[in-house]
């Protein structure tokens, strides 16, 4: 004879039965106080048997060790921008401190190797008056790298992958990695044409990666943009 399917036999009671009664019954252990003092674990530390209130303790040390570290990872992430910050002031008061305008793309070139530690930079600016067509800076770009500046709506960040502006920089064969920041008319997020681009380079493969951010690459793209409006 087999067992009915309204028998305990046929429905036996589950982990997840016991765990739904016990969270619709809150009081069970107020009535059974001495089974909470009977309860043991083994910790993942020690890995010895420790009681539930010992458990709960560790579990939150743990939660709290957690929160410790995001709250010092945003104190570092906070420091560092206020740094970056700081380099920047400098940078753009460097730009409007200089009188000649024909040394501003030294100058910028210059400012930015010293203020960000960047191994290489380069700089190359189209459309300029004619007046300044002769000038370094305004000479060897392809079409094909202006419409690829133009096309860039915000900075790049990654592999150097054969990129045309890398042989901008004085030693392009070390170039593993590189930020190509567009210099166009009008405020960050403008998508004016471009005029200009500035390649940030460095023979360290991570120190511009896909993942980082380019807010502050933006800035710098802006603030170098509006100085040299004034070659166009």
């Amino acid at each position: 004879m087999t067992p009915s399917s309204n028998h305990p036999l046929g429905n036996p009671i589950t982990e997840d039965d016991i765990a739904d009664y016990l969270s619709n019954t809150p009081d069970f252990f107020q009535r059974h106080a001495e089974l909470l003092a009977a309860v043991q674990f083994t910790s993942p530390h020690s890995h010895r048997a420790v009681s539930l209130q010992e458990r709960q303790a560790e579990m939150l040390r743990e939660k709290i060790k957690v929160l410790e570290h995001r709250i010092m990872e945003m104190i570092r992430n906070g420091n560092e921008n206020v740094l970056l910050s700081d380099k920047i002031l400098r940078w753009a008061r460097t730009l409007f401190l200089t009188p000649d305008v024909l040394s501003l793309p030294e100058q910028i070139v210059l400012e930015l190797t010293i203020q960000f530690s960047v191994p290489q930079v380069g700089l190359r600016m189209w459309d300029v008056a004619p007046a300044h067509a002769s000038l370094s800076i305004a000479q060897g770009v392809s079409d094909d790298a202006k419409v690829f500046a133009s096309s860039l709506m915000e900075p790049f960040c990654g592999l150097n992958t054969g990129f045309e502006a890398v042989n901008w920089l004085e030693d392009p064969a070390s170039v593993t990695s590189l930020a190509l920041i567009p210099l166009r008319p009008g405020a960050a997020g403008s998508t004016a044409p471009a005029f200009g681009m500035l390649v940030l380079a460095s023979s360290d493969a991570t120190r511009f990666n896909s993942s980082m951010g380019t807010d502050f690459l933006s800035r710098i793209g802006e603030i170098a943009s509006a100085a040299l409006s004034r070659l166009r």
